[in-house]
């Protein structure tokens, strides 16, 4: 004879059935994120557009560095004409300052994660601060993007399009770049 159960056994038989729910689209959520961290490493074709993006304040008290960094590193990518072993290159300037006298931590962050979420995300110059690419760093580095901090745009360009140059052909363009950049 089958056994009767009462109701607030079948209601905890029924959470214990949903349990696994969340957890299985948690776990798809973890594999789509991964997956999206990975946009960007694949080969990249002839004639594929990358961006640099260059970070500085752009506003308040250090806004003539800043804008200097960003014209520095657009002068650098004219005088290639934009590209580098058979690729585009494109500069994305961000400003930093959050529209404050100097760095805001919002800002900082808000444009690390702006580059990673680009895939064709090759580069990131940036902060003028020390203290502001502290926060920077571990953001773009966990993407696999290489970071050059420097007050010179040009020379950071310049580093940037050098380890393009250098690292065209490899199957992840974004990490070989990341390498070449790491071993200066």
């Amino acid at each position: 004879m089958p056994r009767l159960r009462s109701s607030s056994a079948r209601r905890e038989e029924g959470r214990r059935n949903f349990l696994p729910r969340p957890a299985a689209a948690l776990a798809a959520c973890i594999a789509l994120v991964l997956g999206a961290v990975g946009c960007g490493e694949g080969e990249v074709a002839e004639g594929a557009t990358v961006t640099v993006y260059i970070s500085a304040p752009l506003r308040g008290a250090q806004a003539a560095a800043g804008k200097a960094m960003c014209e520095g590193a657009r002068h650098e990518l004219a005088r290639s004409g934009g590209r580098t072993a058979g690729v585009r290159v494109r500069a994305v300037c961000l400003d930093d300052s959050g529209g404050r006298r100097r760095w805001s931590l919002a800002a900082v962050g808000a444009n690390a994660r702006r580059a990673t979420e680009d895939s064709t995300t090759i580069g990131y110059i940036g902060e003028l601060d020390r203290v502001a690419t502290r926060f920077s760093r571990p953001i773009v580095e966990s993407a696999g993007i290489a970071q050059l901090s420097t007050l010179s745009g040009r020379v950071a360009m310049a580093s940037l399009l050098r380890a393009i140059r250098e690292a065209s052909g490899s199957a992840s363009l974004r990490n070989a770049v990341r390498e070449e950049v790491s071993r200066r």
